[in-house]
């Protein structure tokens, strides 16, 4: 089984290392990665200049662009052969809830279901990355449940709590949560006088009840979402066609 790694925390992080020495045990494997964290990138793609790719002391590939950029650059022509996964990750802290529309973890794994491959985005909902052996494990497990039974191109969304193994209270299919809104910019000043704004942090969970990922992970449980692409909201359709006729 051939396996492609990435992250949006850049190769040098210690979650992508985690991620691809329990891999290796199990599978071939590539790493391509950024050059340097991209976290909140989404699914932006590099189209305004050539990118480079670089090997790094340890083999794994970099790349001076985003995670998609890595995904879309490994399985359109910098391999050799077209992997049988996409694994991106182990992104340190969650990516739950609206998280999933900027997360770059999230958006490297997006780049390789678009391209027709089963794909995971892996993070320890953590920001203290205590136990990454455990999200490790769980993306192990399901790297292997897929050899045994492959399964989609499903895109799956895998948020593991930052407990040890022995603490972990299973799998739940989960849906999505919901955030409030962010908090506000933070404005301050550079050393030239200038004013600088940095983006507030991400809001609590406001939909966090039974069957939310959020839900799952409070609860020491694998949060486990399949997401898709489609952003059409069904619902809305015949009111905005009644607005227009209007």
């Amino acid at each position: 089984m051939r396996i492609l790694i990435s992250n949006d925390d850049g190769y040098f992080a210690p979650g992508i290392e985690h991620l691809a020495a329990a891999l290796a045990r199990h599978a071939e494997i590539t790493v391509v990665a950024p050059e340097r964290d991209r976290s909140g990138a989404s699914n932006s793609l590099t189209l305004d200049r050539p990118l480079l790719v670089r090997r790094a002391p340890n083999g794994f590939l970099f790349v001076n662009g985003t995670p998609t950029d890595c995904v879309h650059l490994a399985v359109t022509g910098l391999l050799d052969h077209r992997p049988d996964m996409v694994v991106s990750g182990i992104n340190l802290g969650a990516n739950m809830g609206d998280d999933t529309i900027y997360s770059g973890t999230v958006a490297a794994a997006t780049e390789g279901y678009l391209l027709g491959i089963p794909s995971l985005a892996v993070s320890l909902a953590s920001k203290t990355a205590r136990y990454f052996e455990t999200a490790a494990q769980v993306a192990v497990d399901l790297v292997s449940r897929h050899a045994r039974a492959p399964a989609g191109p499903w895109l799956l969304n895998v948020n593991v709590p930052d407990v040890p193994p022995s603490e972990m209270k299973g799998v739940m299919v989960t849906r999505l949560g919901r955030r409030h809104k962010a908090e506000d910019v933070i404005r301050s000043q550079n050393p030239r006088g200038e004013t600088v704004y940095w983006v507030g942090a991400a809001g609590p969970a406001a939909d966090a009840g039974e069957g939310t990922d959020f839900h799952a992970v409070a609860t020491n449980r694998v949060s486990v979402t399949p997401l898709q692409i489609d952003l059409t909201h069904p619902e809305a359709m015949p009111g905005v066609a009644g607005w227009l006729a209007q």
